[in-house]
């Protein structure tokens, strides 16, 4: 029998809306071992503007054993009207029938029992089977279906194992897995199934209907006190959650994250995530737990309302307000806040609690906690990483961290940045602070290690940057140099007119310095040693026997030496006959195995006496050159190191390592360097001094990526496509070079190519890449080429 509406309402006041299990009630009830379900409230909205029916179970004993398994379950009880056992065939709500096998779960011994088949029908409010299709039938079961079920469609791997096609349905408490041995019967019920959870109306929990009834009544303090006094779910709880807050799809599809986390349902992991959070109340070192629920969100984001909406019940009057326990909340709170923005429902309500906060505890700690989180929540947008445990401590306190970035030639600066703090914004400070503001030239912080290096896009967080060091820190090896934040030039629009007593030619110096240690800038070797010459007497003047020298490989190229070493010689070629492959097999497993292993040994190591040999004459030569420097200054030497290197044409060109498909001197498949200069683009053979091709803009018709791994350059008539795995650094980079110096396109029609579109559009471009013209840069003339 319904309640009336009186009684209802009384009921609501009394006890209020909970999803807590044992914390409201009779406090006298005995532990007798007996199961007890928890109580809880189902609201269906029906219709938008419609009244709301309420469904109430309250608690109840159930027995284990085959006495359980006899009771109706819960949801056909609450949801759907109880159906007699009349005949299947007169059903007019069937939409669906026919004859299923359903997997049924057995004993310990025998955990899965071979599935059988039982007769189903399809209704508007649930899915039934019974035991025939005769008349008079007994109902065996029956899943109610709401807008939070969910259908699995048939997949080919289970059919390939056991023979059926597999339709798996999800409900509150209750899966059916359904077999049938026809591909389009089982594609006819997931797509009738989908239907009737599609036509029905969105569940609404308790909580989003509180949040709703305290956004109405936030101006009538009275009202808002009464809803919390009535409502133990809105306030802290020392209890276990048994529900989430939030609703969340029966068997959610999106259980599983990249990565080695492996996870379960969403509705579960709502659960865990509350019990993490009572954990945090007694934690002496509450960040691994608070990164670890970081880490979480991150991986599924659908939970990161779910988390707000519990954070702001524990914060809501705790047992001990501003103690430990609750700082932690707040702590947490607080990280959220700068990683993750909640839906605009939740974010209301998250306002709201803040307010009322700060006013209740004027000058507190929770009402510091509470500017800083809506002051973050503000600026706050998508993170890449969560916070690194460093940045979780600054924020545990409401302070600002210290990025270190190291400029060659210069001390290393100290930049202090919060979580939203762009590379954007610290290259534009850095401009100022070293006097590089009117620089016609362009800036970029970039990231660098032993291995590789890259500039940092402007839009990029470099709070994630310091959280992927810290998780390469405990990847790397002790030996390998850890990564760090560097400022260098981006891109050379002018470096004929660079002061020589600037810090500008110091950062000019220095990357000269890394192009002919890479080998990009390509002369002769006796030129190399008199680079190397140059580089001693700028860091260490006059020779000095007491003088400490740097490493070979510091001053000069490493491949230089490897070239002059004789090529290994290859191993004999595998046997095709299968009787010498067994003779080979049978003779490497034995001495002769071993005497080639040996004699393989004492090839390395010749080869590496050979290659000291070789470092020890170079070294010898460099010094001798060094010499003759003597009297040198700093200033002379650094000059004269950047016109050496200045003689190459190509000077100023930032070159990439690609492979051509499509050679304009009519080659195949080759590799080049790629150079992207100011004024033009132009093709290199690694090694050689003059260009095979090259391009001014003005004869680019469009380029940009054709894929993750192919990048596409249409010159005039011609299209070349280049393999490189830096596509985007490289057309990020020709977009920065066509907006600063005002390069135009031709306007020639193009066919339109398949594919991403190909024109150098600034706002299409991927995140994680350079500017194309930041407020540090000169500003691109009118009618420049870019946005």
């Amino acid at each position: 029998m319904p309640f009336p509406g009186g009684l209802w309402w009384l009921l609501c006041c009394r006890q209020g809306f909970t999803l807590l299990r044992r914390d409201y009630g009779d406090a006298d009830r005995e532990a007798d071992g007996e199961a007890e379900e928890e109580a809880s409230f189902e609201l269906r909205a029906q219709g938008d503007q419609a009244s709301l029916e309420v469904s109430l179970s309250q608690p109840t004993r159930t027995s284990s054993g085959s006495e359980r398994s006899l009771l109706v379950s819960e949801e056909m009880r609450s949801l759907i009207v109880e159906k007699g056992p009349g005949p299947v065939e007169e059903d007019p709500d069937a939409l669906v029938k026919g004859w299923l096998q359903r997997e049924v779960r057995g004993g310990v011994k025998t955990p899965w029992i071979r599935p059988r088949k039982y007769w189903f029908v399809l209704t508007p409010d649930s899915l039934d089977y019974y035991s025939s299709n005769e008349k008079g039938a007994k109902r065996l079961g029956s899943l109610v279906l709401t807008s939070l079920c969910s259908v699995l469609w048939p997949d080919k791997q289970t059919y390939k194992e056991t023979g059926y096609w597999s339709v798996t349905v999800f409900g509150r408490k209750h899966c059916y897995r359904l077999y049938s041995e026809h591909l389009n019967e089982a594609v006819r019920w997931v797509c009738a199934v989908q239907k009737v959870i599609d036509s029905k109306a969105p569940v609404q929990t308790p909580t989003q209907l509180l949040m709703r009834d305290v956004e109405e009544h936030c101006g009538s303090p009275e009202v808002l006190e009464q809803i919390y006094r009535c409502n133990p779910i809105l306030r802290y709880t020392s209890s276990p959650l048994y529900a989430p807050l939030l609703p969340f799809p029966y068997g959610s599809l999106d259980q599983s994250a990249p990565g080695p986390r492996s996870y379960t349902t969403l509705r579960d992991e709502a659960v865990k995530l509350f019990n993490s959070l009572q954990q945090l109340e007694s934690q002496r070192d509450p960040v691994p737990l608070i990164q670890g629920i970081l880490q979480t969100c991150l991986d599924l984001p659908p939970l990161v309302d779910e988390i707000y909406c519990q954070l702001v019940k524990q914060t809501t009057e705790p047992p001990a307000p501003g103690g430990p326990g609750d700082l932690h909340y707040w702590q947490l709170l607080t990280c959220m806040s700068c990683t993750f923005l909640p839906s605009p429902p939740v974010l209301r309500f998250l306002r709201f609690h803040l307010d009322r906060t700060e006013s209740r505890f004027p000058a507190s700690e929770m009402a510091k906690y509470a500017c800083f989180i809506r002051e973050a929540l503000g600026k706050t947008r998508g993170r890449e990483c969560v916070p690194s445990l460093e940045e979780i401590l600054v924020l545990m306190r409401r302070q600002e961290m210290v990025c270190t970035v190291h400029c060659p030639g210069a001390a290393a600066c100290s930049v202090a940045i919060s979580s939203h703090t762009t590379a954007e914004e610290v290259a534009r400070e850095l401009v100022s602070r070293l006097g590089l503001s009117q620089s016609p030239n362009l800036f970029a912080l970039y990231e660098q290690s032993r291995l590789r290096e890259q500039p940092v896009g402007s839009s990029t967080l470099l709070a994630d940057v310091l959280t992927r060091f810290e998780n390469l820190a405990g990847e790397e090896r002790e030996q390998d140099a850890p990564c760090r934040l560097c400022f260098k030039h981006y891109g050379f629009l002018d470096t004929d007119n660079v002061p020589r007593d600037s810090l500008e030619f110091a950062l000019l110096f220095e990357q000269a310095h890394e192009m002919v240690l890479r080998g990009y800038v390509p002369t002769s070797e006796e030129t190399l040693q008199t680079l190397a010459a140059l580089r001693l007497q700028s860091l260490n003047s006059d020779f000095s026997t007491h003088t400490p020298f740097p490493r070979l490989e510091e001053l000069f190229p490493p491949h230089v030496l490897h070239a002059r070493l004789p090529a290994p010689c290859p191993d004999p070629p595998t046997p095709k006959c299968r009787g010498a492959r067994l003779r080979a097999g049978l003779l490497a497993g034995g001495l002769w195995g071993h005497s080639l292993a040996k004699q393989r040994a004492e090839r390395d190591q010749r080869l590496r006496g050979r290659l000291r040999e070789e470092g020890a004459s170079t070294m010898a030569a460099i010094v001798e050159k060094w010499k003759l420097l003597q009297g040198m200054g700093r200033p002379e030497a650094m000059a004269a190191y950047v016109a050496l290197v200045r003689e190459w044409p190509g000077f100023g060109s930032t070159l990439f390592d690609v492979d051509l498909r499509a050679s304009p001197v009519g080659a195949g498949p080759q590799r080049l360097w790629l150079g992207i200069g100011a004024k033009a683009v132009s093709l290199y053979k690694p090694g050689e001094p003059e260009p095979l091709d090259s391009f001014c803009y003005g004869r680019i018709s469009s380029f940009g990526a054709s894929d993750s791994s192919t990048f596409r350059l249409s010159v005039e008539d011609r299209d070349l496509l280049f393999e490189t795995s830096q596509v985007d650094e490289i057309a990020q980079l020709l977009t920065t070079y066509l907006a600063s110096t005002g390069a135009r396109r031709p306007p020639r029609p193009q066919e339109p190519a398949p594919g991403p579109p190909l024109d150098p559009d600034p706002a299409a471009l991927p995140r994680g890449l350079c500017p194309v013209a930041g407020p540090w840069q000169r500003p691109p003339p009118t009618g420049s080429f870019g946005s």
